[in-house]
């Protein structure tokens, strides 16, 4: 038998697996967990081949998974002998000569990792504490502004032999988003939570801090921190700390409300704005000596 390994919950089995079952032909809409050889091919038995069979090689799937957008798990074999004592405490030898010959199946072994997946005792992925704040400070401010330079971080936990441990992966990311992300970076792994540094967008609107993570073989990991950058009606009605929760998802979504820039914040003197310094204050010097010169000049009197 062909094995497939299912994200990080079932490792590599050390010996061959044995069945006796009704083989099912790839199917995309599951997770392909032990297939075929490519030489297997399903059929009946008693029967000669009279037409091509229904499944065959290594798109033969003898087990397979499948994990619903809410969490459930659900597993499909085709063969009750597999999980039986008989075939888990049998001897197996592949039909080649000079084969190895094992002295127990790999059946019980992948029937343990199988159970374990599939009553979520592994591959359960939850959202720990989320924090964002200004660099350079340890709180997240009453209100951001545009532009600002923020760092998020979030902790992932995965649950393994009963216990919740970091969670190890170079694959998650962090979107900034308003309906289309403006921003969508990495998140780099510092200690035992997941970091990043970026400069909000000098836009307006409705953001959201957004991991959605959704890999095979795991649970689906949500979290989104919703902020308003810029004058938003939005703004007032916001609470400080509202946490959404969705059945069966990892989740983890707070509201804060963010502030526009002060007038206090921008730019005394605008660069690009110097030759219309230029041409007013040369307007107004202009208009101060055409004046000085209209109100004391004095026309000669005309002689007779």
């Amino acid at each position: 038998m062909r094995r497939k390994r299912l994200s990080l919950t079932i490792t590599t089995m050390t010996s061959q697996t044995l069945a006796r079952m009704v083989a099912d032909p790839d199917n995309p809409l599951v997770l392909d967990i032990l297939t075929g050889s490519s030489t297997s091919y399903s059929f009946f038995p008693d029967k000669p081949i009279t037409q091509y069979p229904h499944a065959v090689g290594k798109n033969t799937l003898l087990i397979a998974g499948l994990q619903a957008r809410n969490n459930a798990r659900v597993i499909f074999s085709g063969s009750l002998d597999f999980f039986s004592d008989s075939f888990f405490n049998s001897a197996v030898q592949k039909a080649a000569p000079g084969s190895q010959r094992y002295s127990q199946t790999g059946n019980y072994e992948l029937a343990v990792a199988l159970s374990r997946w599939v009553f979520k005792e592994e591959g359960v992925l939850r959202v720990g504490p989320v924090s964002h704040h200004r660099v350079g400070e340890t709180a997240p401010p009453n209100a951001y502004t545009v532009t600002d330079l923020v760092e998020y971080s979030i902790v992932i936990q995965q649950l393994s032999n009963g216990k919740w441990v970091p969670f190890d992966g170079d694959d998650i990311q962090l979107e900034f988003v308003r309906i289309d992300p403006f921003v969508r970076t990495f998140l780099k792994k510092k200690g035992g939570k997941y970091s990043v540094q970026f400069k909000l967008p000098d836009v307006y609107g409705v953001f959201q801090f957004k991991v959605d993570y959704n890999r095979l073989g795991y649970t689906h990991l949500y979290s989104s921190t919703q902020v308003s950058i810029g004058d938003s009606p939005f703004s007032a009605s916001m609470s400080p700390a509202r946490a959404l929760q969705w059945p069966g998802v990892a989740t983890s979504v707070l509201q804060v409300s963010v502030r526009p820039l002060q007038h206090t914040q921008y730019e005394r003197f605008i660069p690009s704005a110097y030759p219309y310094y230029t041409s007013a204050f040369s307007m107004m010097l202009g208009l101060f000596i055409f004046s000085i010169v209209f109100l004391h000049m004095k026309e000669k009197e005309k002689s007779d």
